[in-house]
């Protein structure tokens, strides 16, 4: 009777400690994928401003298509790459100095 209680018992607590661990892994899993986005985000970025698509040489393509999916919805969203910061940047071809006004 004893050794059966003792049983049930380590019973218990190993499925206790089996819920906390999936817990833990569910939550690193959301921290992996917050990550991940947060990553793909700023590559889809830095291929809208700079035209060049790396993505599609140096990751797999399951990770490409995001980052693709992730530059279209992008657009959408601010209807260009203008948005972006790049129509407010000063040029330097207008600041060339003026010959007559002297």
């Amino acid at each position: 009777m004893f050794l059966e209680q003792l049983f049930l018992i380590g019973l218990e607590n190993t499925g206790m400690s089996k819920n906390d661990e999936i817990k833990k892994l569910r939550e690193r899993i959301e921290e992996l994928e917050f990550v991940k986005d947060f990553q793909q985000d700023i590559i889809a970025d830095m291929e809208l401003i700079t035209g060049v698509d790396m993505s599609k040489n140096s990751l797999p393509k399951s990770l490409a298509k995001e980052i693709e999916l992730k530059k279209k919805n992008r657009l959408k969203e601010n209807g260009s790459i203008n948005v972006l910061g790049l129509v407010n940047k000063p040029s330097t071809k207008d600041s060339k100095p003026n010959k007559n006004s002297k």
